[in-house]
């Protein structure tokens, strides 16, 4: 333990190689000795929170290094997402590597955002970083960050844009010389989000510009999978990276699919055999913003599942004694996977993800064609259908179905997140409801969920959406994970196109993932609808998007039949 008084130095200058000079804190051991570095890159305010207990880790013998990203705050240049982050990611780590007090070896911490700055920088490669922790990050900007299934993700571009302009009009007023009229005209108050949420078009967004959120804008310019999101695209680089990670996220995280991908893709595929090797994977019952709670959504998972509970701040330090110290503390040789199973609410170890002894599940849809509510009448079984009614609902874009809990960003109001009751909402029309009858014995589902439907539209375009429940003997039917598939996306991310009116096409639809014990005498439920709003942008049911507001009402058709095998995926494990 390191005994003599820390040593903090302020805004401490960091030039860029475009010369654009970025800011960061320096809080480091006393003495003479070089040490190793831990880095937190933010454009949330580097005097906020540290992705660590700062304190503990100077007296374990780190330097801690805040800095914020470019256009934020005290540093200089333009803030446009993830642009800047690789070069000013690389740059950043060279110039510790070549402080005095630097023993050139150096890694990452941070969540979100500042996840995707520590994966950013390890594709640019700079030789001194070491080793990265991201917490609750994406893996793709477009798909799992911008768009889910094709399909814009309003409920946080908006709150998350919003939350920034403001900042970003402060730090223009600096940088452009406004007037103070023109910086609190360009940083108005949000006075009621649901304004910017049913805004049409979307990009008359009444509290976001091209000066305040230029990235918001690029975003709604390009849906589809494009050369505008090609160079961060992270799933990209994965095999050219060389940077051992702890990937940490949660079962009701906005990015969820994103810390799964970056621990798949890199455990197979990374850039060399350390890299590999050195991809460790964490998964609670968390939110994204809900890492620190016992609580999520209307959820207790006991203490245990908290930062707290599972020691995250040591966790955090113990892997960085291994990567930057050197030390033989055996937490590489611990197995690679520890998730928190629901239901049965423990940590269990893991040796690989998706688990290899899981068993891949198929439950067929079943029905009379009154799937509507949570009656008898929508069935899920593993005996495929025979001859059977279609389910037919109307799909009116000015009536969507409203989000409730999820997996949402940022907690709070205006979009609670995390599980809720949904037993209520399953009475609207326009929610197909398919159960299994009550489970004899406890069924464990851990692993990718899927949707296969067959589904047709009377629209040039529009969604379908699943979401996977249990359902408890009190008849409370909690949500446990949900996806969505805009049709004209559904053969490709890239290349839409209309789809033929009337026509039955299959739909797949990507749940992501979960871990849950259905106990005895509960049900396993999937519903199917058109819209989960404001989590997801409506489909206007035009095949036209953000420049345009007319709508249309769609008769959306769900079949299960010999020819039309429509069913929810599971991976079961075996008990």
């Amino acid at each position: 333990m390191v005994t003599s008084a820390a040593i903090i130095e302020l805004n401490v200058a960091i030039e860029m190689r475009d010369g654009v000079t970025l800011h960061a804190d320096v809080y480091r051991p006393g003495g003479e000795d070089p040490c190793p570095v831990i880095l937190q890159r933010t454009p949330y305010d580097k005097r906020g929170a540290a992705a660590v207990n700062v304190l503990m880790a100077v007296e374990r013998g780190y330097a801690i290094v805040l800095q914020d990203v470019r256009g934020r705050f005290q540093s200089g240049g333009a803030f446009d997402t993830f642009v800047n982050e690789a070069n000013d990611g690389y740059d950043t780590v060279e110039w510790i590597a070549e402080q005095p007090w630097s023993n050139g070896k150096i890694g990452m911490i941070g969540a979100s955002y500042v996840g995707a700055t520590q994966w950013l920088a390890a594709s640019a490669k700079p030789p001194h970083l070491t080793a990265i922790f991201p917490r609750v990050t994406a893996s793709d900007y477009h798909e799992g960050w911008t768009y889910q299934g094709g399909v814009f993700e309003l409920g946080f571009n908006v709150s998350w844009g919003i939350r920034l302009a403001a900042a970003n009009a402060r730090h223009l007023g600096d940088e452009l010389d406004l007037s103070d009229e023109r910086v609190a005209e360009l940083a108005r108050t949000v006075d009621d989000i649901d304004d910017a949420f049913w805004t049409l078009p979307l990009d008359q967004q009444p509290f976001m510009n091209a000066q305040t959120s230029p990235y918001f804008f690029d975003w709604l310019n390009h849906p589809a999978e494009d050369g505008f999101w090609s160079g961060i695209r992270i799933e990209d680089k994965h095999h050219d990276i060389q940077t051992p990670a702890y990937n940490l996220g949660g079962w009701y995280d906005i990015f969820l699919m994103g810390t799964l991908r970056n621990y798949v893709n890199m455990r197979e595929n990374g850039g060399s055999d350390e890299a590999s090797a050195g991809q460790k994977l964490i998964i609670g019952p968390w939110s994204h913003s809900s890492i620190g709670q016992n609580v999520v959504g209307d959820e207790d998972f006991t203490h245990q599942a908290t930062a707290v509970g599972v020691n995250l701040d040591e966790l955090t330090l113990r892997w960085y004694d291994h990567w930057l110290k050197g030390e033989d503390n055996g937490i590489i040789d611990e197995p690679p996977v520890k998730i928190f199973v629901m239901g049965e609410n423990e940590w269990r170890d893991e040796n690989e993800w998706p688990l290899a002894r899981a068993e891949r599940t198929r439950y067929y849809l079943h029905s009379d064609g009154r799937a509507h509510s949570p009656s008898e009448h929508g069935v899920l079984s593993v005996e495929p259908p025979t001859d059977e009614r279609p389910d037919v609902y109307l799909y009116d874009p000015q009536a969507p179905v409203s989000t409730l809990g999820g997996p949402l960003c940022c907690g709070g109001v205006p979009l609670p997140d995390g599980p809720k009751n949904h037993a209520e909402k399953e009475e609207r029309a326009d929610i197909l409801v398919y159960s299994t009858p009550e489970l004899e014995k406890d069924v464990e589902v851990t692993g990718p969920v899927t949707v296969s439907l067959w589904a047709s539209t009377s629209a040039a375009d529009t969604d379908f959406t699943g979401m996977l429940l249990d359902v408890r003997p009190c008849g409370c039917a909690v949500n446990l994970t949900d996806g969505i598939v805009r049709a004209r996306y559904q053969d490709s991310r890239k290349r839409p196109h209309h789809v033929d009116p009337n026509l039955p096409k299959r739909f797949d639809i990507d749940l992501v993932a979960t871990s849950n014990v259905f106990k005895k005498g509960h049900r396993i439920r999937l519903e199917i609808s058109s819209s989960n709003f404001p989590r997801f942008a409506r489909n206007l049911n035009t095949g036209l998007w953000a420049d345009n507001d007319e709508i249309a009402v769609a008769t959306n058709t769900v079949f299960h039949d010999s020819h039309h095998e429509s069913y929810l995926e599971l991976d079961i494990i075996p008990r």
